[in-house]
Order: C-alpha cells, then structure tokens, then sequence
C-alpha cells in the first residue's frame, strides 16, 4: 500500500490565520511563518486522521542533510515530525533548537 501521497496545496494556518503557499518541491505540511501542523494525516498525505488537532512545534533533531521538527498534538498528545521546508522561519527553527 502507498505510503506518501503528494499533496501540496495553499492552506489558512489555524494557529496564526496567515495564508499558505503550496511548496512547489514537496508537499507542505506546515506553515513556514509560525511551524504550526494540523494532525490530519495517519500516513503522509491519505487525510484520514480523525484528530484535527493542532501539532504544536516543540523541538527540532538533525535529519540527514536537514532536520526534522518534533510536534506534539494539542488534543490527543500524540508526537509527530516532519522535514523543515525551505522557507520556514529561521529564527523560530533557532529557538526549537535551544530546547532542552
């Protein structure tokens, strides 16, 4: 069964309410002003996760040749990750990293 279904599509971000553009490389799976996710996915793309929950961003680990930012659900307190995108804010990426 496919694990990945590409969906890279314009969002509003229900944390911070700022409209998101489609990546254009990869899926977009958060926003790149505040790092908010939307637990909306059992596997990458499929949209069949009941939750709904916000996907708080709460640290940041290494990732190959980029790094990964570690999620927790503000509703069912599950973890999540997901690969930091390009244009994603640094200087919230900085302070993910100062985490203890």
């Amino acid at each position: 069964m496919k694990k990945f279904n590409m969906i890279d599509e314009s969002f509003i971000c229900e944390n911070c309410k700022k409209e998101i553009k489609p990546l254009k490389y990869t899926a977009r799976d958060h926003c790149n002003y505040c790092l908010y996710s939307k637990h909306v996915d059992i596997n990458p793309g499929d949209r069949s996760n009941t939750c709904l929950g916000l996907l708080k961003p709460i640290g940041i680990e290494k990732f190959k040749d980029t790094y990964k930012i570690i999620y927790k659900c503000e509703k069912c307190n599950q973890f999540h990750k997901n690969i930091m995108a390009k244009d994603d804010n640094y200087d919230l990426i900085i302070e993910l990293s100062k985490v203890d």
